[in-house]
């Protein structure tokens, strides 16, 4: 069945690609998953060969990391996807977890004089003219871009995001592939089908688009600094436009101390524990004030500057978060820390939506989880803890949280690790509850009271304007005889399901019936072949209705009928 998939949907371009893929599969272990997905069927019949041996030492290696180490050879999209997944804890343990984590976005940087001619079309003018000063050699280099120091005429200090050139049509091959893939996974594996993988990679898709594009990263860069407009304590770079497009940006330098360099930190006379403070209240504020975040607050992408001030860098990855799915989460979180299963239960169900779970099972467990951490002081409450509990819980009910949420999950997570590296007593409730009360206060402020009631009265007057239409149409359709009612109750079913088996049987009785009479008949009939002395076929009416008769009385018995 995959083959005929791969050859439909894959187009030629495509096959060296594919290949390339199948023999990496196949390398570190995973011949199998090459042949189940018909990989191999459409490769070998357009040319290409594929070599099945496996080396001892990939063998031997335990799964996640062999996966780990594949999606690292297959390249800058699949080490994407390995990150996006280190996010999906919901679906993957912790050991999967840990070896995704570990795929970094480092890759060779590409020379200078590769880039140069790129550089050019995009400035609009040869580097030297647009900067005083531009390093060749890049401050680093991962899958999609490559970062220069550089100096404009004017004096200030900025960095040049330069995307690697040719690595659009790669990301777009891969990305063909992934979502073939996920189609076929969908369509012949129901185990894997609830997880969504269609979905998954559609948005991943969407967020690898946006990451190339690099004027999407000053965007939302732009965005989130207008968002902390009135801070002078978080600092976010600004973006110069007029060098700023698809395959280049041009960003203020940052000129302060890497976020994992916290004894720099200390020597500079920097407040660690005012730090961790600050940068907990920003990443908070994003979340849960402004609905815009950081997806990905690691140190790499924070400096310490003088002040206790912190710089945050690197806006590629972003979450959003509507209004409706913040009133959930201050909802969620607000039950894990006030020990309010029930708010924790209501808000999970929402996001599980129609998912086929035990519902009474599940809130059991929710009521243990929530119980645990019962009479432990707010001040040694782990919050990521009790986050990886309750996704380690969804994952065992194969529920598949909704992207945003597993972005938002992981970033809480990240940040209060990087909060107690700062401060080893840092007390990540603490920092919540301002935010999470606010954000309750906000719900029930008259004002949103009045809004929420003002929409509620324009949604029913638009309910009562269209009914006139609504019953017109109705009326209209019931006389030209196109009125249909559906009704789904579910006694009725079983209702119609008995009636339907009942009547099967009453078929089967009066058959049986039929043969008995019938069969009687025959056999006052003298012409006709014989058996035994009797007529042949009077013997085969009796043996029909027979076994007729016993199918129907053992049909009766396994149903739990009484059969007198």
């Amino acid at each position: 069945m995959g083959s005929i998939f791969w050859e439909t949907l894959i187009s030629a371009r495509d096959l060296g690609r594919l290949h390339n893929i199948a023999s990496i599969l196949i390398r570190y272990g995973f011949s199998d998953m090459v042949r189940r997905l018909g990989m191999a069927n459409v490769l070998e019949r357009v040319g290409y060969v594929l070599h099945w041996q496996e080396t001892v030492e990939l063998a031997q290696l335990e799964p996640p990391a062999r996966v780990r180490r594949a999606l690292e050879e297959m390249g800058p999209t699949f080490i994407k996807l390995g990150q996006i997944l280190a996010t999906r804890m919901d679906l993957f343990s912790p050991e999967w977890i840990t070896e995704f984590e570990k795929l970094q976005d480092r890759a060779l940087s590409v020379p200078f004089s590769e880039i140069r001619q790129q550089l050019q079309e995009d400035l609009g003018a040869a580097p030297e003219e647009v900067f005083a000063k531009l390093v060749p050699e890049p401050l680093a280099a991962a899958s999609i871009a490559q970062v220069h120091s550089a100096r404009l005429h004017n004096g200030d200090e900025v960095i040049v995001k330069v995307r690697r050139p040719g690595i659009r049509p790669i990301v777009e091959a891969d990305l063909r592939l992934l979502q073939h893939l996920a189609k076929i996974v969908e369509a012949e594996s129901p185990e894997m089908s609830k997880y969504r993988p269609r979905e998954v990679v559609r948005q991943f898709t969407l967020s690898l688009r946006r990451e190339l594009d690099l004027a999407e990263e000053c965007r939302n860069s732009e965005r989130i600094a207008r968002n902390f407009s009135a801070r002078s304590d978080i600092v976010i770079p600004k973006v110069y436009w007029t060098w700023t497009g698809e395959r280049v940006n041009v960003q203020e330098a940052v000129n302060g101390i890497s976020g994992h360099d916290l004894e720099g930190a200390e020597r500079a006379g920097l407040d660690l524990k005012l730090l961790a403070r600050r940068g907990a209240s920003a990443v908070l504020k994003m979340i849960l004030e402004d609905g815009f975040f950081h997806a990905d607050p690691h140190q790499g992408n924070i400096f310490y500057l003088p002040e206790n001030r912190i710089a945050i860098i690197d806006f590629g990855m972003v979450g959003h978060l509507s209004s409706e799915r913040r009133g959930q989460v201050v909802d969620l979180l607000h039950g894990l820390v006030e020990r309010d299963s029930d708010r924790v239960v209501e808000v999970l169900f929402d996001w599980a939506g129609d998912a086929n779970i035990d519902q009474n099972s599940l809130k059991l467990e929710i009521d243990g989880l929530v119980d645990h951490y019962h009479g432990v002081p707010l001040k040694e409450l782990n919050i990521s803890t009790i986050l990886s509990d309750l996704t380690t819980l969804l994952r065992d009910y194969h529920l598949a949280l909704p992207p945003d949420l597993t972005l938002l999950i992981k970033s809480l997570i990240t940040l209060e690790g990087m909060g107690r590296q700062l401060d080893p007593e840092f007390d990540m409730v603490t920092e919540f509850s301002p935010f999470l009360h606010q954000a309750l206060r906000a719900r029930y402020a008259p004002d949103a009271l009045i809004k929420r009631g003002w929409r509620a009265v324009v949604g029913g007057l638009d309910i009562l304007t269209e009914l006139p239409k609504d019953l017109h149409h109705l009326l209209r359709s019931a006389r030209s005889g196109r009125l249909q009612v559906h009704v789904d109750v579910t006694h009725l079913k079983y209702f119609g399901n008995q009636l339907d088996r009942a009547t099967s049987r009453l078929t089967m009785g009066v058959v049986i019936a039929a043969l008995i009479i019938g069969s009687s008949i025959v056999m006052t009939v003298d012409r006709g072949p014989v058996l035994f002395g009797l007529p042949l076929i009077g013997l085969l009416g009796f043996l029909g209705a027979a076994v007729t008769g016993v199918w129907l009385l053992i049909s009766i018995r396994r149903s739990g009928k009484n059969i007198e």
